[in-house]
């Protein structure tokens, strides 16, 4: 996803730092500033990278845009909303310890629920291979990226956002 928005906005290479690769610039020229960081932790540990970035990059955390899996989304649906519940998800429990609040923008991307609520079975899913059609995926990827790039542009632009 990272790399769909940074050759979108035509960012230059990410550079380590943050326990993280980033890279910045702006979404188009004029366009709003922006930062992808793309945490080298592990996903529990997420929270590690994302918070000392927000800190020196002083962002408030109602700018800062999260992409994450969502199994509790069908496969393909994307939304988007405001902080919420972290409904057992490692990753949004570390960032909310990171950030020190939950409340920021999630661009939540639809993988579905496997068959089973079975931990290793659900974590097995989740960090496997999609099992879809390729260009189901990169479908995927692109409505997420829309989303995203809907989000910040309304974000930069100081308006209120509309789900």
């Amino acid at each position: 996803m990272g790399a769909e928005l940074s050759r979108r906005w035509q960012l230059p290479r990410a550079k380590q730092k943050f326990a993280g690769l980033i890279a910045e610039g702006r979404t188009r020229p004029g366009g709003p500033r922006v930062a992808i960081l793309l945490p080298q932790t592990y996903m529990n540990g997420s929270g590690d990278s994302v918070g000392p970035a927000r800190g020196s990059l002083k962002t408030p955390l109602d700018r800062v845009v999260v992409i994450h899996d969502e199994i509790d989304l069908p496969f393909g649906e994307v939304r988007s909303r405001l902080g919420g519940g972290l409904a057992g998800h490692n990753g949004l429990k570390s960032l909310d310890r990171g950030l020190g609040s939950p409340e920021f923008w999630r661009v939540r991307v639809g993988v579905g629920r496997p068959d089973s609520t079975d931990p290793e079975i659900v974590s097995a899913y989740v960090l496997g291979r999609f099992r879809e059609p390729r260009d189901e995926v990169e479908a995927l990827i692109g409505n997420a990226a829309d989303e995203a790039e809907r989000l910040v542009e309304q974000i930069g632009s100081g308006a209120d956002y509309e789900r």
